[in-house]
């Protein structure tokens, strides 16, 4: 199982890291560096010193004095002779007690060879030492050095000052991502406390400011998915109710029916036949109820075939045409020629306008008209009625679930075809001045 971290606790260890990585490698570059320049200058010095003094040992200086060689700032070259068992011979330049010092330790160490370039600590000094052969006798070495402890101490206060600089920063980055890591991780709390009161089923809206625009957009969004999470709530909670009423009345017909059958105060095939019509009622009721909550899903199910909606339009006509003259309503069409085409679920289409064609035949007085065009970007259905019209305190709600105006049926069948048409990019318009008019319109 992976630990885990608080986002504080992440970001800091990881500016402190980082931070203390950077300035290391820094210093470590730095040292390098400064180590490599002193000793490829102080070879080169000791290589200076030693040409110097065994010219000086041939006797041959070409032109009077010879010219002083370079040597770093803060360093002194100088040379002595010594003997195969490191006993002085002679010190040509330098202090006699340093030559007395280098003798000694050469004759502990011996010479190992002819070495070009090591460093002695001598007391309290500190020298570079290269040791080569003697050019006038034969069995002596000429061993050149120079003190390098200014130049050492130098680097060392160099150091220093370093460490202490990487000290102050990383405790400048330790305050400095604390207060970043606070500022990050508290928008983080409030936004986890708000998650936690919506998952409660408390949906009430949030008042959160943060500078950061991810988080202000976060806030946002959850500010709305709070909004329509209680939408949905109170939406399911009407439903439920509607549901409730809309299922308590035919079950309450077929109960007081069959009871009358039962106790023999109902003739009973009249009672048989109320309760079957209210069985065919609640059937149609409950398969709605079940259509409309699969349309709820992301995509309709099946797949969709290109239809003539001319061609389902009339299918429609034709299944609820005995209905219509029943009541002494004809139809009206006005259809395109050419067919009028659209990706869509059969089923679905029929729904959607079978829905429509029921409602205007529920309440026109004589005629129903349907027209059918294929527009320029869109695809028009219109369906009208000559009936009393839709009132304007019924309008605003008619595709509401369970909503019925006046002689409403069970209020589903609007609310399935605006699913319907909204499943597939389209929208579904009522206007209800002289005749009750539905206009579905889908994109080409």
């Amino acid at each position: 199982m992976n630990r885990q971290w608080h986002i504080q606790t992440r970001i800091l260890l990881t500016l402190i890291g980082l931070t203390a990585a950077i300035l290391l490698t820094v210093g470590l570059a730095f040292n390098l560096s400064v180590r490599g320049y002193i000793r490829s200058r102080v070879a080169a010095q000791l290589t200076s010193v030693s040409e110097s003094a065994s010219s000086d040992r041939r006797g041959d200086r070409a032109h009077g004095k010879r010219e002083r060689p370079d040597r770093i700032t803060g360093t002194t070259g100088n040379a002595v002779v010594l003997d195969e068992n490191g006993a002085l011979v002679s010190y040509l330049r330098g202090d006699a007690d340093v030559a007395e010092t280098l003798a000694a330790y050469y004759q502990t160490h011996g010479f190992g060879g002819n070495a070009h370039y090591r460093t002695l600590t001598i007391g309290e000094e500190t020298y570079a030492v290269s040791v080569s052969d003697d050019p006038v006798q034969s069995g002596y070495y000429l061993v050149s050095y120079v003190d390098v402890t200014s130049i050492l101490a130098f680097t060392a206060r160099i150091n220093t000052v370093l460490l202490l600089i990487i000290c102050a920063a990383i405790l400048l980055s330790v305050v400095l991502s604390r207060r970043f890591a606070r500022s990050f991780a508290a928008p983080v709390q409030e936004l986890s406390a708000f998650a936690r009161e919506i998952g409660g089923g408390s949906f009430a809206p949030r008042d959160l400011r943060f500078q950061d625009v991810e988080f202000a957009q976060l806030a946002d969004s959850m500010n709305r998915m709070a909004a329509a999470l209680h939408k949905a709530k109170q939406e399911q909670e009407v439903f439920f109710q509607n549901v409730s009423h809309e299922l308590r009345t035919p079950l309450t017909s077929i109960r007081g029916n069959a009871e009358g059958i039962v106790y023999g105060v109902m003739e009973p095939q009249a009672a048989a036949k109320v309760i079957l019509a209210e069985s065919d009622k609640l059937g149609g009721m409950v398969e709605d109820i079940l259509y409309l909550s699969r349309m709820g899903k992301a995509a309709p199910e099946g797949a969709a075939a290109t239809l003539d909606l001319r061609e389902v339009l009339d299918l429609c006509v034709s299944e609820q045409r005995a209905e219509a003259e029943g009541k002494g309503v004809s139809f009206r069409f006005d259809f395109d020629d050419a067919p009028v085409m659209l990706s869509i679920r059969e089923q679905d289409a029929q729904r959607l306008f079978g829905n429509l064609i029921s409602n205007a035949i529920r309440y026109a007085k004589s005629e129903v008209t349907l027209v059918c065009r294929a527009e320029e970007h869109a695809v028009l259905v219109r369906i009208a009625d000559d009936g009393p019209g839709i009132s304007p305190d019924d309008l605003p709600h008619i595709f509401e679930r369970f909503y019925k105006g006046a002689g409403g049926k069970h209020g589903i069948g609007l609310s399935i075809a605006q699913s319907v048409a909204q499943a597939y990019r389209g929208t579904l318009t009522a206007r209800g001045d002289g005749g009750a008019v539905f206009e579905a319109r889908f994109p080409r």
